[in-house]
């Protein structure tokens, strides 16, 4: 099956919609093409066609010998009236329906009017639907311009065959030109207002292509982004199990070995390589359930903000130093990005002050102001140097966490010893040019 006119037209984006549904346009019988009407002026045409000309028929049937009998005038007249209706109907299917349309068809749009013209003077009744599709005919191609200029012609003629023809009242005339004129005018400005609601959906196909399109590219970024998250996580976790799990496991392996060697001829040597095999294999597993903690999501069994923070605090319990947690204020229920910040600052803060402080109490505050939230995490360990800060990759991972919503991050001895981590980061989220403007301020 050979792809239709939308599809070659909008390609892969109208595929994409055709799959959930069909795009949004306007009915077969109102669309407009550039080579053929809509379907409603077809059926308006050539139902009016069929119409006169069963009329005639039925005239020349019910008249029967008396047509010979008349006056050569109103032969004549009854002869240019099926003439003109018989070159209507050899014309429709050349007319054009756009003002790009080649000249030859533009050609056969006036030949057309003219004709259409010529066949409302009959007087036949029939007829005045006619008026109504060469209006459309002339407003699809000359504009509205053409449409005016057709209606004041079908008028002016038609208000002349009441001035020149004595038999015709002056005054049937009138009402026939003010007629033709109202059915021209209303015909021509029902199909002005087509074309605009046309073009309006023409161009609603196009940005929702365009649309589907951006959010296509914005779905590939996003799985890229998401990949490179991964991929950082992962050779961010190789590399910390490879300095701490890694180690303890190579120094068990040692361990053991050193036991096995010694089990015969030095067996006091070999329990005590056993005993440090054991201690090595719990600070092992110790480090791994950190790992498992610093894995775990944000949303804690259904809980976020402060109570998630609690339950993440809560779960260090048993690893070292004490834990105390304190909200201030009101929590601003901010966006997930913000809160994802700050409970990934947590997990650093508590992880690096379990493994590397030495502290017995760590004290976290959560502070929250209408604007900005704060995260302070200090403990009264050993501290740090500041190389070791500046080299940890966990501490970089949080600072750009925290520049990505427009925060910032602080790290270093406190001024009583120890280690403190603050994370500043503002209750909305700013847009990416702002984000971008204070890069460049920077």
């Amino acid at each position: 099956m050979t792809p239709g006119p939308m599809a070659a037209r909008y390609g892969p984006a109208y595929h994409r919609h055709m799959s959930v549904g069909p795009l949004p346009g306007p009915s077969p019988w109102v669309a407009l093409h550039p080579d053929r009407p809509p379907r409603v002026l077809q059926v308006l045409f050539w139902g009016n066609m069929a119409a006169t000309f069963a009329m005639f028929g039925f005239t020349a049937w019910e008249e029967g010998a008396q047509i010979h009998a008349a006056p050569p005038e109103i032969i004549a007249v009854v002869v240019a009236a099926t003439a003109t209706a018989v070159l209507c109907c050899v014309l429709w299917p050349l007319l054009a329906w756009s003002p790009d349309a080649s000249s030859w068809r533009r050609a056969a749009s006036v030949a057309f009017l003219c004709a259409a013209v010529l066949c409302t003077l009959t007087g036949n009744s029939t007829m005045f639907l006619l008026v109504c599709v060469a209006s459309a005919n002339a407003v699809a191609v000359f504009g509205m311009t053409g449409g005016i200029v057709h209606a004041a012609l079908v008028a002016a003629l038609a208000l002349l065959t009441g001035v020149l023809v004595p038999e015709v009242p002056l005054w049937v005339g009138l009402y026939t030109a003010a007629t033709m004129l109202f059915l021209a005018a209303v015909s021509g400005a029902l199909f002005l207002a087509l074309s605009v609601a046309a073009q309006r959906a023409e161009r609603t196909l196009e940005l929702l292509a365009e649309l589907e399109d951006a959010h296509e590219e914005l779905r590939l970024r996003n799985r890229q982004v998401r990949e490179m998250t991964l991929a950082e996580e992962r050779a961010r976790m190789s590399r910390e199990m490879h300095d701490s799990t890694g180690h303890h496991l190579t120094a068990l392996a040692m361990t053991l070995s050193n036991a096995l060697r010694f089990r015969v001829h030095r067996p006091d040597a070999a329990w005590n390589e056993v005993e440090q095999a054991r201690d090595l294999a719990r600070e092992a597993l110790d480090d791994t359930r950190r790992w498992v903690r610093a894995l775990r999501p944000l949303t804690l069994e259904g809980f976020s903000g402060p109570e998630a923070m609690r339950a993440l605090a809560g779960s260090f319990d048993g690893t070292g130093p004490q834990v105390d947690l304190t909200v201030e204020d009101t929590w601003p229920d901010p966006p997930e990005e913000t809160e994802l910040v700050c409970y990934r600052a947590l997990q650093e803060g508590l992880t690096n002050a379990v493994r590397h402080s030495g502290a017995n109490r760590v004290r976290v505050r959560l502070r929250s102001t209408p604007t900005t939230l704060t995260l302070t995490v200090d403990d009264n360990g050993r501290g740090a140097d500041s190389a070791r800060t500046a080299r940890g990759f966990g501490l970089r991972g949080i600072a750009e966490r925290a520049e990505a919503v427009g925060g910032t991050m602080a790290a270093g001895n406190g001024a009583e010893g120890g280690f403190r981590l603050r994370v500043d980061v503002p209750v909305a989220v700013p847009a990416p040019e702002a984000l971008t403007m204070q890069e460049g301020a920077v």
